[in-house]
This record gives structure tokens, C-alpha cells and sequence, in this order.
């Protein structure tokens, strides 16, 4: 099992998860019906402590709550990490998130990595100088993130299309890819968000599908004989971005040397049918082998069949079973199991599920799950339940 860490404060728990020797998960979630700035407070102080005791530096952080607590949430972290010697000027990706019970913050996923030199993490600025993603190196590999991505023109209203604003998130995101010497063609990872997600979603995958195919990610009809697959593990969910754009991507890029020990491999499901077969350009997940470590990203899951088809529709609990076991599926290759889950954010469509949710986490002893458990809408109107994250597996 992971060698997992829990600290418990009156509004929030925080999870503590080593990637290796010197890379860490921090999984904050609120207490029902928290208080916005009293769980901000606390899980920023409890961060902080975290990242002075393992001289550690965020790399990836996204924050879920109430739009409308954006600011308050936004403004205590800052002050909190200012107080305890830490730049809050890094980027954060701020996203509505819908906590199960209460009016504010619902959780926060951070990723923080310890410096190997001078220059060893360094932060990404877009055309117009603002923070956009963090890069670091480690083992002959180059990771890059990058975060708030959206292709919304404040010089245009509301007309401004969805479609259109997708297209240049796309656009923005290779631009600044480019800017740090590499390409699309090696993101291993994207989170997006969108707004009003059932209103569009086919929509959306055909942008992505255009934009890929122009990137040389779309698979052929071999793809699954011996040609290895391109595209990204990913998310696709709603959620409202502080920008108000209709859609919000962060990204995880990695460019291997050839003298890497690290291994990159995209991965697919034998219990779920390839995305892209039916028209939604991602795979199942992402695998990074480091030294000592298997690192997994998984994607967004649901209670997808074997052909591609929605199961057990409007039965939550089985649905939600079934996610799990699409999720166990995808990860025992590489010799992990739930318990490894060490960060991940868990989609309910109905609040009124919250009550199920939490049986089936007790039954499946998964009380310690590390996830951020918000109320969102999913991409197929059926679907009740989807769950993403990553496990974590160090062998040494």
C-alpha cells in the first residue's frame, strides 16, 4: 500500500501521498458544510507545513468550490501562504465544484516537487506575462504543466461561440508548448472542463478530434496492433472556470531524453472499449514508470461497457461499482489496486446520491479514499457517477 499520510483538522483532511523521494500528492477535503474560510485557512496552513518539512514546491494545483466562493477562497490562500514564507503567485486553477453538503470550499488536488538545483522548477508565463504552468526535471525527463487554459476573448460578449472558444484553448495550449521547446504530441495528460457540458459535448469532441488529427495524435484503424496510441488520458466534466469560459483545460506534457530510464506508455481497458472508437479522443489512462515508482493517471471513468455503452442506468450504487471496477481493471497491469488511489476527484450528478456514495466507499474500505467529491453534471445524460486520479506504486 501506499505509504499514505492523514492529517485531520477540524474542517478539512488533508492526504499525503509520496511520488518517489521527491514528489508529492496533497488532497485536501472539506468537512460537510465546512466554512469557506475557515477550511481555506487551515488546509493552506497544513499545506504549508507540508512543503516546509519536505522543502517542496507546488507544481499543479486545483482548487473546487462555489463560484461564488472564488474569492474568498482565493484570497485566503494567498494570505496564508504569504504568512508562511511561501509564493502564492504560483498558478491555481480555480473550478466549480459543487461541494456534496455546504456553500463553499469542496477540496483541493496539489502536486509539489522538491528542487534538484538552481532552476530545477520554473514557472510558465503566457503572451501576456501571467503565470500558466510550472515545469520541472527529473530522471531525463521534462514535465510540464500547464493550467487555466482557455481559448474565452475578453475583447468579444457572450456570442463568442463554444466551439470557437475550444478551438483556441487547443491552439493556446500548443503555442505554449511550443514557447518550452516541444508539442502537443507529447501531453500525457489533460483535464477538462466544461460548461454546460451536456449541452455540447459532441460538439466539443469534434473540435478536439479536428484539433488532434491536426496535431498527429488521431489513432488509424491499427492502433491497436502493435501502433501505440498518441492521445492523452484525460477528464471531460463539468465545470465552470473562474474565467467563464466555456471550457477549461490544464494539461500534464512529458518530454523523454533518450537516455531516460523512465518509460511513458498510454493504456487502454479491457474492460471498456477504447474512447476514441466512439468518437472521444483520449485514452484510458497514462502510465509513467520511474525509477522505484509507477506513477498512473487515470482518466475520467465511468460505468462504460465493453461496446461503449452506459450501464445501469439511474441505479447509482451499481453504477458506481462498476466505475470502480473499470478503474481496478485499468490499473492491475501495473500492480495496483484502489488503495493506491492517491488523488482523484469523485463526479455525483445528484446530491441526493451523497448518502449511497458514502456506503459503497465504507463497504468497499475505501474510507480513506484521498478524493475531492463534488456535484457536477457528466457527459452522458444517463451517467451518474465518474471518478478520476492517479495511484501510486513505490516499489522501494
Amino acid at each position: 500500500m501506499s505509504p499514505r499520510a492523514i492529517r485531520d483538522g477540524a474542517a478539512v483532511t488533508l492526504y499525503v501521498t509520496p511520488i518517489g523521494d521527491d514528489q508529492t500528492y496533497l488532497s485536501v477535503v472539506a468537512q460537510d458544510g465546512a466554512d469557506d474560510h475557515q477550511a481555506t485557512d487551515e488546509a493552506y496552513r497544513m499545506v504549508a507545513e507540508l512543503l516546509r518539512e519536505r522543502q517542496m514546491e507546488i507544481v499543479h494545483e486545483r482548487v473546487f468550490g462555489l463560484l461564488k466562493a472564488d474569492t474568498t477562497v482565493l484570497t485566503v490562500r494567498r494570505k496564508v501562504l504569504r504568512e508562511c514564507g511561501i509564493s502564492p503567485e504560483t498558478p491555481v486553477t480555480y473550478l466549480q465544484g459543487r461541494p456534496l453538503r455546504g456553500e463553499g470550499l469542496a477540496g483541493a488536488s496539489l502536486l509539489a516537487v522538491r528542487p534538484s538545483g538552481a532552476d530545477s522548477i520554473w514557472t510558465i508565463a503566457d503572451a501576456a506575462g501571467r503565470p500558466s504552468g510550472r515545469g520541472w526535471k527529473r530522471d531525463g525527463v521534462t514535465f510540464l504543466i500547464l493550467q487555466n487554459l482557455h481559448g474565452r476573448r475578453e475583447d468579444l460578449d457572450t456570442t463568442d461561440s463554444q466551439t470557437a472558444q475550444a478551438d483556441r484553448m487547443f491552439d493556446q495550449a500548443e503555442a505554449l508548448l511550443r514557447d518550452q521547446q516541444t508539442t502537443y504530441r507529447n501531453v500525457t495528460r489533460t483535464w477538462i472542463y466544461l460548461s454546460n457540458i451536456l449541452g455540447w459535448y459532441g460538439d466539443f469532441n469534434e473540435v478536439r478530434s479536428s484539433k488532434y488529427n491536426g496535431f498527429g495524435l488521431m489513432p488509424g484503424a491499427d492502433s491497436t496492433n502493435g501502433h501505440p496510441v498518441l492521445l492523452p488520458a484525460s477528464t471531460g466534466i463539468e465545470g465552470d472556470g473562474a474565467s467563464l469560459a466555456a471550457a477549461t483545460m490544464d494539461l500534464l506534457a512529458t518530454i523523454r531524453q533518450p537516455d531516460s530510464p523512465v518509460e511513458i506508455e498510454q493504456m487502454s481497458n479491457p474492460r471498456q472499449k477504447d474512447a476514441f472508437r466512439y468518437g472521444s479522443a483520449f485514452s484510458r489512462g497514462a502510465t509513467i514508470r520511474l525509477p522505484g515508482t509507477t506513477w498512473i493517471s487515470i482518466s475520467g471513468t465511468a460505468a462504460i461497457d465493453e461496446t461503449g455503452q452506459s450501464i445501469f442506468g439511474g441505479d447509482f450504487r451499481a453504477q458506481m461499482l462498476k466505475t470502480l471496477e473499470n478503474i481496478e481493471a485499468l490499473i492491475a497491469p501495473e500492480g495496483a489496486a484502489l488503495e493506491h488511489i492517491c488523488d482523484a476527484t469523485v463526479f455525483l450528478k445528484r446530491p441526493e446520491d451523497v448518502d449511497a456514495y458514502r456506503e459503497v466507499v465504507a463497504e468497499c474500505g475505501l474510507e480513506n479514499l484521498p478524493g475531492v467529491p463534488v456535484v457536477a453534471d457528466i457527459c452522458r445524460d444517463e451517467l451518474l457517477f465518474e471518478m478520476d486520479g492517479a495511484a501510486v506504486v513505490n516499489h522501494s
